[in-house]
């Protein structure tokens, strides 16, 4: 089985994090970066399908030059390749240029399935897999807390408010999923040195035949055209009960809600 993992280097969530002054995008020099986490569920569950069923299992990314970091440390896990999409005019693109990127790489790869995160946690936005699987004409099935192969057909549980819904597809087809379908393994330290030679394929969007007012800031579909940073947090209102403290605890609510209407 061809398979792919999309993986995307973000800056690290538990830094602080902000964006640049000049075009309002995500100030990546500021902050030390790593691999997405919902991404590393991502390529757990490929190297389990790997497994059970042979085949490979490439790792797409696109990004800067620094995101080569983050390729080696997802193939330290045990993937077999990557592919990485390196071009200046990619800096500011919105997900549906990204989505229009990966789409033309993942034409040339011809992947039976494709797995990723959920969501990046710079992003939060959950259209990726839904976008891709538009634009390749394959089904979607996403939110995956489970994924079973049975020969080409896809079978995924996904949680809901309601309950759990199996959904299946015959491949190829896109799967995202979320961190409780497995627990990603550490590398090893055979795994870290055999990353360093395992191949690397560079792409651009001249290679790629994507024009370079499709994507980036130019081609962006939505961007942030103002920004502030977060106020400090203030001290609260401190309220002494000596009788009538119900009553202007409610009183204090009435107005806060009064103030956001």
């Amino acid at each position: 089985m061809n398979i792919v993992v999309l993986v995307k280097q973000v800056p690290d969530s538990s830094a602080e994090r902000s964006l640049r002054s000049d075009d309002n995008t995500v100030d990546r020099g500021s902050v030390s970066s790593v691999i997405n986490e919902m991404d590393e569920y991502a390529i757990e569950e490929a190297l389990r399908v790997q497994q059970a069923h042979g085949g490979e299992v490439t790792i797409l990314t696109m990004g800067p030059v620094g995101a080569s970091e983050s390729i080696r440390k997802a193939l330290s896990m045990g993937p077999d390749r990557a592919v990485h999409v390196l071009d200046d005019g990619l800096h500011g693109s919105c997900a549906l240029a990204t989505s229009r990127v990966l789409a033309a790489v993942l034409g040339r790869l011809g992947p039976d399935l494709v797995l990723c995160g959920a969501e990046s946690t710079d992003g939060r936005v959950q259209v990726m897999a839904h976008m891709l699987a538009e634009r390749l004409g394959v089904a979607a099935l996403t939110g995956a807390r489970k994924l079973t192969v049975e020969g080409g057909l896809l079978t995924i549980e996904r949680q809901t408010e309601e309950g759990v819904e199996v959904v299946a597809a015959q491949a190829p087809a896109v799967v995202s999923v979320w961190d409780t379908i497995n627990e990603p393994r550490y590398p090893s330290f055979k795994g870290i040195m055999a990353a360093k030679k395992k191949p690397v394929q560079t792409l651009s969007l001249a290679d790629l035949g994507v024009a370079a007012g499709e994507v980036g800031a130019a081609g962006a579909s939505s961007a942030v055209v103002g920004q502030s940073r977060r106020p400090p947090r203030s001290g609260g209102v401190k309220i002494t009960d000596e009788g009538a403290g119900g009553v202007r605890l409610v009183e204090f609510l009435a107005s806060e809600r009064a103030s956001d209407l």
